[in-house]
């Protein structure tokens, strides 16, 4: 959206909050909603392609056989792979696990619950508060699927804190929480080689990256592993 001169609205900031882990911002820009945290652009709900890949993905790798698989994904973001999961009936139990409170709130009762209000209605769904990172290493659950949309990448991550869990303890941590033959998916704005190999070097088989292409540069990737069982 634009003046009347052609120049570019600036984004109008419907919330702004402190968060445990800083700043999150929910602005408007022309017909879009947008999350920033700490001054990093997020997600905004412009498209979803790239978002229900994840979800897509993740479930045409699992083994056919498995009925009402369960699915673990990390971050609700602007409730695109939320929507998508709860929209696909195979899915079973659907579990979202977001650390940011505003984000949560904002799906509940506020703009973004446009976007999901149908999917966190879904009997399947559980919301749970808390940093992904920290449910991997302390659930005693476990999934047929883990989708993790929390950065832009394992090369590109929110904050220093997240690095982690593209390592190789980090993704042992992401492998308990796997039923034996569980997929994991993990969303990236870029492809990432090295990547790849530290998921094999963990002992994921089948791994392989599916791009999403975007109107300009690199396209986006889904990284895909499956635990052995």
């Amino acid at each position: 959206m634009s003046t009347p001169y052609g120049i570019p609205e600036a984004p109008e900031v419907l919330d702004r909050r402190e968060g445990p882990y800083g700043e999150v911002v929910l602005r408007r820009h022309g017909g879009l909603l947008q999350i920033i945290a700490n001054g990093c652009f997020l997600m905004d709900t412009s498209d979803g392609r790239s978002e229900r890949l994840l979800v897509d993905a993740a479930l045409a790798a699992l083994d056919p056989e498995v009925t009402d698989p369960s699915v673990l994904i990390g971050g609700l973001g602007v409730g695109f792979s939320l929507t998508h999961a709860a929209g696909q009936e195979r899915w079973g139990r659907i579990t979202v696990v977001e650390r940011e409170p505003a984000v949560i709130r904002w799906h509940r009762s506020g703009p973004l619950a446009e976007f999901s209000g149908a999917a966190l209605a879904d009997p399947r769904t559980e919301i749970v508060e808390q940093d992904v990172i920290a449910y991997v290493k302390e659930t005693s659950d476990t999934f047929d699927a883990l989708c993790l949309d929390i950065d832009n990448g394992p090369d590109w991550t929110v904050d220093e804190g997240n690095e982690g869990l593209y390592s190789p303890d980090g993704l042992a941590a992401c492998a308990r929480v796997l039923k034996p033959r569980g997929v994991l998916a993990v969303w990236s704005a870029k492809p990432s080689p090295e990547f790849e190999g530290t998921l094999r070097n963990a002992g994921f088989r089948q791994v392989r990256t599916e791009e999403i292409p975007v109107a300009r540069g690199v396209p986006d990737v889904v990284h895909i592993g499956v635990r052995p069982g």
